[in-house]
């Protein structure tokens, strides 16, 4: 009998690709972008004057709006042309729906559905998404983010063009990319100042802070609020909804909390600081303002070069919090916060068992949490000593308060980013880059696998304290 072989019926090799981990495609993917967003703000077409621009002003201008922070070494509306400012748009976009949702949306419009490994790719992206919940959460996530953006910028473009007498074309323009930069927590603007001139008018001030506080909840938590509203409406009092699960408690709790303490301190340290000289109502809205923008956005109302001391302290703590999960904020996350919380209070009142709104938290989300905010702690310590070492003309007030800012992917800033030198201006890309992607997602992304240990050691209680 002959035997036949059939050379189609050899393994297959397969690409890098296929070969990644879902980490290491998510830190690519951001790599990716930054890179090819870098060629594009290079181009003499890019800019107002035709000439090109420096690889490090293009690289961290793109970094920034990638990671959705908001930093800049040079002026966004002035510097950059119509078509570096839509690409600057573009990046805050792309980088705030995720990379990973993007081409997951783009291969459902085309095939119908999202492939395994797309799911698991969004669940790494994510962080906090089961492989069953990728589908509806992208979905959820494109409808909440063109529906928030649309009346932010139709609302906001009204009123440049009726009482700041804009053209149409640039009141449309300025409304479309402040409701963007906002629901994304991208703190971009189109003037140097920001939004002080707008600290006064609730027409501005407050369709932006309701973008950044939706955009910082995350696509989960609004999701689930929708689906409860929905239930009501259609069901009126009859049934039960499904209750609100325990992350999504844990952040609309956490959000109200943060938002209050940030209204508080800044109204009660800046009153007769940055805010002084300006009308009652004027003051209320850049005092709400101000704590609402620090866990998420880099807008300001108010000029952080002139802050008290404590004020940068305070609002250093709310973006190191950040915001919530699975959304465009960054920071180690209040779900994270309110885990490490909960377990110094279980032990010190001797618990055995975390546990937050009558649920026991499992022990590896307490490791998780410990290992998120340890690993933050570090980076941060570590890039505030290298740049206070690059630059010893700058405060360690203001070199603390922007490696904060970067890190926690917020923009805010004294004013010293363009004079800072080119290796500390490095740092800080790294930095808005870690924090976009999530530190335990990089060091998975770069540590080799392995498989999982079969057997125990003894067990031992070493000193503690």
């Amino acid at each position: 009998m002959e035997t036949r072989f059939d050379l189609d019926e050899r393994p297959r090799r397969r690409s890098l690709f296929t070969r990644l981990t879902p980490a290491q495609a998510v830190a690519l993917g951001f790599l990716g972008v930054i890179a090819i967003g870098t060629v594009v703000l290079c181009l003499p077409i890019s800019t107002t004057s035709g000439e090109p621009t420096d690889l490090l002003p293009a690289m961290f201008t793109v970094t920034s709006a990638v990671t959705v922070t908001g930093l800049a070494v040079v002026d966004t509306g002035t510097h950059w042309s119509g078509l570096g400012q839509a690409t600057v748009l573009t990046l805050i976009q792309i980088g705030g729906f995720g990379i990973m949702s993007v081409s997951s949306l783009a291969g459902m419009l085309l095939t119908g559905r999202i492939g395994l490994r797309s799911r698991r790719y969004n669940q790494a992206e994510n962080r906090t998404l089961g492989t069953g919940d990728v589908a509806r959460t992208v979905i959820a996530a494109l409808a909440i983010t063109v529906i928030c953006e649309f009346v932010v910028a139709l609302v906001t473009a009204i009123r440049f063009a009726t009482f700041y007498d804009m053209p149409a074309l640039r009141a449309a323009w300025e409304g479309l990319f402040h409701a963007i930069s906002a629901f994304n927590n991208a703190g971009f603007g189109l003037r140097s100042d920001s939004l002080v001139p707008y600290v006064g008018d609730g027409w501005i001030i407050l369709p932006l802070a309701c973008a950044l506080i939706i955009g910082g909840l995350g696509y989960p938590v609004v999701a689930e609020m929708w689906d409860k509203l929905r239930f009501r409406l259609t069901h009126g009092n009859l049934g039960h909804p499904r209750k609100f699960s325990v992350s999504t408690k844990i952040t609309l709790v956490g959000t109200a909390m943060l938002i209050a303490a940030g209204v508080l301190v800044v109204g009660a340290l800046e009153w007769n600081n940055t805010l002084a000289g300006q009308p009652l109502g004027t003051k209320l809205l850049g005092a709400f303002f101000q704590g609402v923008t620090p866990r998420t956005a880099g807008f300001n109302s108010v000029d952080f070069g002139e802050v008290q001391p404590v004020t940068l302290m305070a609002t250093g703590l709310l973006m190191f919090i950040g915001g919530g999960s699975a959304g465009t904020a960054g920071g180690i996350k209040i779900t994270t916060a309110a885990v490490l919380l909960a377990a110094i209070i279980a032990e010190i009142r001797g618990h055995n068992h975390v546990t937050i709104a009558h649920r026991t938290i499992n022990s590896s989300v307490v490791r998780q949490a410990l290992t998120v905010a340890s690993i933050s702690v570090v980076l941060v310590v570590s890039c505030v000593v290298i740049i206070r070492l690059l630059e010893p003309g700058f405060s360690g007030e203001a070199i603390t308060f922007e490696v904060i800012s970067a890190f926690a992917t917020v923009g805010l800033s004294t004013g010293i980013t363009a004079d800072l030198s080119a290796p500390s201006q490095i740092v800080l890309c790294f930095l808005m880059y870690i924090g976009r992607i999530g530190p335990v997602t990089l060091v998975v992304a770069l540590a080799a696998q392995h498989s999982a240990r079969r057997f125990e050691y003894p067990e031992e209680r070493p000193f503690i304290g």
